[in-house]
Order: structure tokens, then sequence, then C-alpha cells
């Protein structure tokens, strides 16, 4: 069982910044690639950032030189943090991890940016 929390989201003006955090928690599991996916309204979700299971970082296009993936590995935590934000990042943002059982994913954090 895994447990996947997101914190950090909120309202954000054009060209600020954010940092997003997923806590994972559980036990039993190893993952095999963890990041961050959105989903705006009307619109499916998309990857927007992740570590994939074979040690490489991948973004989405939109995102590129923009956000930034990290994680903590002693924490079971991964980040996400965001510069540049457009209104066209408004989406709810939520952690993905996956194992070589499940596909986990967090309750998903608000980002709006808007002016």
């Amino acid at each position: 069982q895994v447990q996947l929390v997101e914190s950090g989201g909120g309202l954000v003006q054009p060209v600020g910044s954010l940092r997003l955090s997923c806590a994972a928690s559980g036990s039993g599991f190893s993952f095999l690639a963890m990041g961050w996916y959105r989903q705006a309204p009307g619109k499916q979700r998309e990857l927007v950032a992740t570590f994939t299971g074979v040690g490489t970082v991948r973004y989405a296009d939109a995102v590129q030189r923009r956000f930034t993936i990290s994680r903590d590995n002693a924490k079971n935590t991964v980040y996400l943090q965001m510069n540049s934000l457009k209104p066209e990042d408004t989406a709810v943002y939520y952690c993905n991890a996956n194992t070589s059982s499940s596909i986990n994913w967090g309750q998903g954090t608000q980002v709006t940016v808007s002016s």
C-alpha cells in the first residue's frame, strides 16, 4: 500500500513561482518511476515531469526550462519547482509513483496562475 500526498499548490501571478511537494508513505514497495502530472478542466491528464525507471528525467515540452523535478530519497519525497508560470499551467497537479505492481496517485493540488 502506497499513499502519496501533494502540497504547495495555490494562486500565483504569471511569471511567478511555486514549489510542489509529494510525500510518499507505506511499506513493501520500491518506486520504479516517480513524477508529476496535471489535469486542466476539460482536458486529459498529461505528463509534466518524471523520473523514469531507467535513471532519466523527462519533461513535457510545454514546461521545459521552466520546471525542475527533484527528489529526496531519504524522505521519499519528490518536488516540482515551477518558475515563469503561465496561465496555461493552471491545473490540478498530481503526484505519480509506480511500483512493479501498482500505479499510485496523490489526491492532487490545485495550481492557478492568474493576474
